[in-house]
Order: structure tokens, then sequence, then C-alpha cells
């Protein structure tokens, strides 16, 4: 048997969640969903399978205090689903409190480490990037949107961190790797501390919103949380973690380098139709089987895409799983159904997000002078 694989630059296999648990101590979802007035539609249905420290952000959205949500965006190309996927969560968790500030942070450093992506071609492809994320819904007037490469705040952090870490620390997390990533990695424990310095109100709960494959910048980020709290007082930082969706040619694997069997929130509707149409289902291997055993929703990813992004009513997504387990819904029949709100969504996605991009260059310089004022 595979054994799950959690890499956040490379290729991620998880084929039990229940080992996420065991072996790397996430804790269940369950333990803190009742305490949710509206769960959001991730968490409704199990998307969100696991958390860490999750019951400190509800303390805050019940006491009415402050909080931040942190993530970011590798700016090496154009959202895909599972950037979707973390934006949803940023989005939902900042609805939940007027005392919710998000800091999105444009990965350029990253970019250039892992990619090979220069600065310059990083910030043309950022501005779509916001853009993106306000189409699905953002509100600007309670985020901070940086770069990397931009924030002397991020890079202090992290030279001060890498004073008492070990290659052998870094090792043990992430394997053998170009020191550039391993500089990568302290960076980004730069980006999800920095809401807790004094400038910004000082210590604070942060959530990170992330898929199951980023939980090894996690464990960093609070290890190095708890090494430097008598000196900034830094609480660990909360996560949240939502599972992988299949590929498109059914596979579990998921790889950063490989876009051929998903589609991006940039492609062609015609284009991300052909790629529904040709999609891996959970089917029998005729008609008279799927009629008389069922399909096997489960297993596919036609079904994921419905559940994890297309299907917005729950009811609607309980329908597809059953008329599909029951035998009474094809698979051709289902692939059509999708592909057709797969483009309308995508026109209507590419319509808003166009209309935002003037406003993502405004995010970004309004949110640049205000850094720039706090480090003043």
């Amino acid at each position: 048997m595979e054994k799950d694989r959690l890499d956040p630059w490379g290729e991620t296999f998880v084929g039990n969640y229940e080992r996420l648990h065991q072996e790397f101590g996430i804790e269940r979802i369950d333990t803190v969903l009742p305490r949710f007035k509206k769960p959001g539609l991730h968490l409704r249905r199990g998307i969100d399978f696991g958390h860490r420290d999750l019951g400190k952000i509800l303390d805050a959205v019940e006491n009415d205090k402050p909080f931040a949500v942190m993530s970011g965006i590798k700016p090496s190309g154009v959202f895909h689903l599972g950037t979707k996927m973390t934006a949803d969560d940023m989005i939902y968790f900042q609805s939940l409190s007027k005392r919710a500030t998000v800091y999105y942070c444009v990965a350029d450093v990253e970019a250039y480490n892992d990619n090979g992506l220069s600065f310059k071609d990083s910030s043309k492809i950022a501005v779509q990037n916001v853009a993106d994320i306000l189409a699905l819904g953002l509100d600007p007037d309670r985020a901070i949107v940086y770069k990397q490469s931009e924030e002397v705040r991020v890079m202090r952090l992290s030279s001060i961190f890498s004073s008492s870490v070990t290659n052998n620390m870094l090792r043990a997390i992430y394997g053998e790797r170009q020191i550039g990533l391993y500089l990568s990695a302290l960076i980004q424990v730069g980006d999800i501390l920095m809401p807790q310095l004094k400038e910004f109100g000082g210590p604070k709960p942060v959530l990170v919103p992330v898929g199951a494959d980023q939980d090894p910048h996690i464990r960093l980020a609070r290890d190095i949380a708890n090494a430097y709290k008598e000196d900034f007082g830094f609480i660990p930082p909360s996560s949240v973690y939502h599972k992988l969706i299949r590929s498109l040619d059914g596979s579990t694997k998921m790889s950063k380098r490989s876009a051929e069997s998903s589609f991006t929130l940039d492609e062609q509707p015609s284009s991300a139709v052909k790629k529904v149409m040709a999609g891996f289902t959970g089917g029998r291997a005729s008609v008279e089987e799927q009629r008389k055993l069922g399909g096997e929703a489960d297993k596919c990813p036609i079904y994921d895409l419905y559940l994890f992004h297309f299907a917005m009513e729950d009811d609607y997504a309980k329908r597809v799983y059953d008329e599909c387990y029951k035998g009474v819904r094809m698979c051709g029949e289902c692939k059509a159904e999708l592909a057709a709100i797969v483009k309308r969504y995508l026109e209507e996605h590419h319509r808003k997000r166009d209309s935002m991009m003037k406003d993502a260059e405004e995010l970004l310089t309004k949110s640049k002078k205000r850094l720039a004022a706090l480090a003043s």
C-alpha cells in the first residue's frame, strides 16, 4: 500500500485521511463543528476534515475579539481549483466577524525558488490572482495584500527564526531539499506570524486555511511560535485543512507540476467542458451494470466537482450522489449536466474577475502604503 505523503512543493498522496489524524496529530473537524452557527459549505460536507486549534478562532468570534485569517498564493500561474478551495475558506472565515482581517501574501520569493519565476513576472500574475479572490467574494476593506519580496517585516522575522532552526529540523519536516526551499519555508513562517506583531495590534489568533499537503508549513510555524513566545508573545497559529480533490483522470495524487487533468479559473469554458466530458468516472462497465449495481460516487472525480465546487445547494449534491448510487443517474448525463454548470460558472467568473482588475491593483497599492506607514 502506498504511504501517505504531504509535500507542499511536489507530489502529495492521501489514501486515508484517518491516518493524518493519527500520524500528524491533526484534530478532527467534528470536535468544533457544533460551535459554528452557520457552517460553511466545506464544513457541512466534510471537505474541511481537520484543524489545529480552531477553537481559538471561534473564541475570538464569540467574544468579538480581533483575529487574522492568513494565507497566500504562489504567483506561478492562474487560480486552480485547489487555490479556490483555500480562497473559499478565507472568505468564509472573514465573513464570521467584523473583527477579522485577511492577510493575503503573494509568495513571489517561493515562486522564484520553486519555479524560477522572475519577480517582474510574478508581479504581473499577482494582479490577476488578487482579482480572482475579489471575484470570489473577499472583502477588500478588511484585507491586506502584499508581496513577500517587498515586506521587510517578513524577511526580518525569517532571519531571526533561522538562528534557531537547524538543517536537521528542516530535513525531518521536508526531506532533503535545496536551501532556497528551506529559506522559503522560513519566510512563510514570517508571513504567518507577522499579523501578531505590535504594529498590527499584537498577539492574536491567526487562522491559516490550507490543503492537507501544506501541513508541514503549519507544524514548522507552530514550533517556531512556541520557541519565540517569550520574545514576541506569539500564539501558535491555528489551521483548517481541506481534502484534496481528485484529478479528472481519477488519480488521488496531487502534483504541483501538472494541470492536464484539471482546469483553472482562467480556462476557456469550451476547454473546461471538454475536460469534464473526457473525465474518468465512478461508473460501471456498462449501462446495464450501472442500473443494477449503481455507480461509485465516492470514487468519482466528476462527483467531487459537484461536491467541492459546483453543487451549491446541499440537497442538489445529495441528489446527485443518491441517483448515482441507486443506478438512476448515468455517467454521460451526469457529465453533461456538470459541464453546463462549469461553463456558466467560468463565464460569470471571467466577467467578474475582468471587472475587478483595477480593484486588484488598487488593493495592492493601498496595502503597500498602509504597510509602509506602519513601518515608519
